[in-house]
């Protein structure tokens, strides 16, 4: 990108802190007392993908322009991380710092360094191309579950648009990266998911069926006793340090361990696409809502 290009870019995201003031139903009082949805940016045009660093800083896509940003924690600035990043959508950080991207202009999963460089670790599925890896979550104990729905995309200028797979199903990608497997092949059309800190528990929505699924984890990756969670799907998910589970859409929606609904945070937006638990203390619920991003200051902490 050249200076002047990039200047406008910028002057387009200027921190612009907003406080909305919209009632939040919190039955388990799980967010901070009188906290108020603050919008830190817009000027976006869909934002995606929000995934922490271990300094709580936390990186989200802008994919329709093709860019990976970064929110400071600390200065509440956000900033160009990556261009060109292979129209990134959802993402997560390894213990390593390494950032793992379901980057689908070729429908890949990326990896990305500190400094942005990246390498490709998935290309295909048994020679043929994968739908469009959508979101992934990271097992503590290394290996990585991704979703992998059909959503045509205007920018695909290679492939057909119809699916070379069999359907639209979950991967699990081997801590060594040697393997990998579908976990997950009877659902609509799989988007958001999260796992549970200890490595036992993983959340999958079938956005597709309007609903979301519990399964048990076994150590070599596969995926048993799936048990309807509730009667909603996501796009994108996270979970907090009690076992609540917080999906989006219509704006964030939270449930308990046990699948009932406990709160909603209202999102002024058509569509909340992401979620995230940001900054050092794990107390900033960083959210993504179309052209601009959101904090909510919680009592409840993410995990990582």
């Amino acid at each position: 990108m050249n200076p002047s290009k990039l200047t406008l870019v910028m002057a387009a995201l200027l921190v612009c802190s907003q406080a909305f003031s919209q009632e939040i139903e919190d039955k388990r009082g799980i967010v901070a007392k009188n906290a108020e949805l603050v919008k830190v940016q817009d000027g976006f045009e869909f934002t995606e993908g929000p995934a922490v660093n271990r300094f709580g800083d936390v990186f989200f896509t802008d994919q329709p322009n093709n860019r990976i940003h970064k929110w400071n924690a600390i200065s509440n600035e956000v900033s160009v991380f990556k261009e060109d990043a292979g129209r990134s959508n959802g993402m997560y950080f390894m213990l390593d710092g390494t950032l793992v991207a379901a980057a689908d202009n070729k429908n890949e999963l990326w990896a990305f360094d500190t400094d942005g460089n990246h390498t490709i670790w998935i290309k295909a599925f048994k020679g043929k191309k994968l739908n469009g890896p959508n979101d992934l979550w990271v097992r503590p104990k290394g290996g990585i579950y991704f979703t992998d729905p059909l959503y045509v995309r205007p920018y695909w200028e290679d492939r057909e648009k119809e699916s070379e797979q069999a359907g639209q199903n979950v991967y699990f990608l081997s801590a060594d990266k040697t393997e990998l497997f579908t976990v997950a092949e009877d659902l609509t059309q799989p988007n958001g998911i999260v796992g549970t800190p200890d490595g036992k528990f993983l959340y999958v929505s079938d956005i597709g069926a309007k609903k979301t699924y519990k399964y048990e984890m076994r150590e070599d990756g596969y995926l048993i006793n799936k048990t309807l969670f509730c009667e909603l799907g996501s796009d994108g998910m996270t979970i907090d340090d009690r076992g609540n589970v917080y999906l989006t859409g219509d704006g964030v929606t939270v449930f308990n361990r046990n699948g009932d609904q406990i709160a909603h945070i209202p999102v002024p937006a058509k569509w909340t696409a992401n979620v995230v638990f940001g900054a050092l203390d794990r107390k900033t619920l960083f959210i993504t809502a179309m052209d601009a991003v959101y904090t909510l200051q919680m009592k409840n902490r993410g995990v990582w």
